[in-house]
């Protein structure tokens, strides 16, 4: 467990790394940042840059510097204080999302707290990590052989040493361990003296370990379908295994829906499932090509953007089906060719979770746990499992192999004795962040209370307005749901 204490004007902290702890009294100094807010170029958003530590056990070294956007208390008389966003991803940015955040929630929540979100550490704004560019990472995807570990090994390893070669300064430091310190430094810069919180996916792990090593410090915090900790930095063969196994289950349950609902989906003639499969190896056996003749689509391509559209549950199923229509002739936005924002994504998200899990260093270990969820999960697994380094749970050749010392990886326990009680909330159909992650948190933490949507989608925020009310007034008031509340509303249309 982590300290942190405020003293004119500097934070002195009790830092833990590796297991090990660095006692109060010789702790090194952390200033905290000073945010010189400004317009944004809007008229309504503030913008502010924060100095943090590179490496926390060196807080006088280097430095790197994170962006911030502010959408002010709309009624700064009743303001309670601010509530800090978290992006989730890793990878994705929280200085975008402050916006449609601040314009999508309770007047009440938009008027009495400054919203504040940041590009974490290594996220596009705040030196961002960089992996492969986006022609080398699309041929990546256009060289993934299905079913070839061999191949899959050799994509990870080119991958690992283009982060090292364009990013080996900054990935020992991405984990979640600074993550929280930097977070922590950001509450004391705003003048508050607990922190308000709200995040969904990996930013509940990030919220987990700030807990964790500020237990004190906590006001409010909602986790959106909610990691379980202990798995995912200590397990992560089996976290991963859960996390292909929800999306297999995912994609059969809309398969099911298509073929019982004709009149909405388009995809519903016939057996679903066999023609998604075919379509799948049509692309695999003849793949998309560009003018030069490169690969642009191929299975594993179309497979990864019609899992990504899954998290956003039923009010999509229809288009989705109509999209998969279009796929049977090798049309429709489904024939997706890798993006310099998947590039961008990634690189982060790689790196992030190579620095925080622990993986086997067995490669026959690897190579057989592989095997295992393609054969467990045929319809969705194969593709990702044997493609190159991508989301999540496709990272562990990558991860065996990473260059990166684990530096910021927190390592203690996540029971966050004597927080504030914390509120996590968990889909039953989250194709994503399985449900049953967000059960284990809440029972990890000591002062963990879980509510549930019956529904499908990744988070719950903007599916479940019922789910909504209990978190806004929980922010607000602290009031937590009953025991054992479940809704059962249907998703917020949109």
């Amino acid at each position: 467990m982590s300290l942190l204490r405020a003293c004119a004007g500097v934070v002195t902290s009790l830092l833990a790394f590796g297991g090990g702890a660095v006692a109060d009294d010789v702790a090194p100094r952390v200033p905290v940042p000073v945010l010189d807010w400004a317009d944004c170029g809007d008229g309504v958003y503030q913008c502010a840059a924060a100095q943090v530590p590179v490496d926390y056990r060196r807080p006088g070294g280097a430095r790197l510097t994170l962006q911030l956007r502010r959408h002010p208390a709309a009624k700064p008389e009743a303001r309670i204080g601010t509530l800090f966003l978290y992006a989730g991803g890793p990878g994705s940015s929280g200085w975008d999302w402050v916006q449609s955040f601040a314009t999508s929630v309770v007047p009440e929540i938009s008027d009495r707290f400054d919203i504040v979100g940041f590009d974490p550490r290594g996220v596009h704004r705040s030196q961002p990590v960089s992996c492969l560019d986006q022609p080398d990472y699309a041929a990546q995807w256009g060289r993934a052989v299905p079913h070839s570990f061999a191949t899959t090994v050799r994509l990870a390893r080119e991958w690992d040493a283009a982060c090292q070669a364009h990013s080996g300064g900054l990935l020992p430091y991405v984990g979640t361990a600074f993550q929280a310190r930097d977070l922590d430094l950001l509450r004391a810069a705003v003048g508050d003296d607990k922190l308000t919180y709200f995040g969904g996916s990996y930013a509940t792990y990030v919220g987990t370990v700030y807990a964790a090593m500020f237990p004190q410090r906590t006001r409010a915090m909602v986790l959106d379908s909610g990691y379980d900790p202990r798995k995912y930095a200590d397990d992560p063969y089996a976290y991963d295994y859960g996390q292909y196994r929800a999306t297999e289950s995912a994609t059969h349950r809309f398969l099911e829906w298509c073929a019982a609902h004709t009149d909405q989906c388009a995809f519903g003639t016939g057996d679903p499932v066999a023609k998604l499969r075919a379509v799948l190896d049509s692309l695999d056996a003849r793949p998309l090509r560009d003018a030069a003749g490169n690969v642009t689509v191929n299975g594993a391509t179309m497979l990864a953007e019609l899992t990504a559209r899954l998290n956003s549950g039923t009010r999509r199923w229809t288009a989705l089906g109509t999209d998969l229509h279009l796929a049977e002739s090798r049309t429709g936005p489904l024939m997706y060719a890798i993006a310099p924002s998947d590039a961008t994504f990634n690189a982060v998200n790689v790196a992030v979770e190579c620095a925080d899990r622990l993986f086997p260093a067995s490669r026959t270990e690897l190579q057989a746990r592989l095997a295992k969820v393609a054969a467990d999960f045929p319809l969705t697994a194969p593709g990702m499992v044997y493609g190159p380094p991508a989301y999540d749970q496709t990272h562990a050749p990558a991860c065996l192999q990473w260059p990166a010392a684990q530096l910021s990886r927190y390592a203690g326990s996540y029971a966050a004795h004597g927080s504030a009680p914390i509120l996590v909330s968990g889909n039953t159909g989250d194709p994503d962040t399985p449900y049953a992650d967000s059960v284990a948190l809440s029972h990890t933490l000591e002062n963990g209370h879980l509510i549930t949507w019956q529904g499908e989608g990744h988070t719950a925020r903007r599916k479940s307005a019922c789910i909504e009310n209990y978190m806004y007034e929980y922010l607000l008031r602290l009031t937590l749901p009953p025991a054992g509340t479940v809704c059962r509303d249907a998703p917020i249309p949109g």
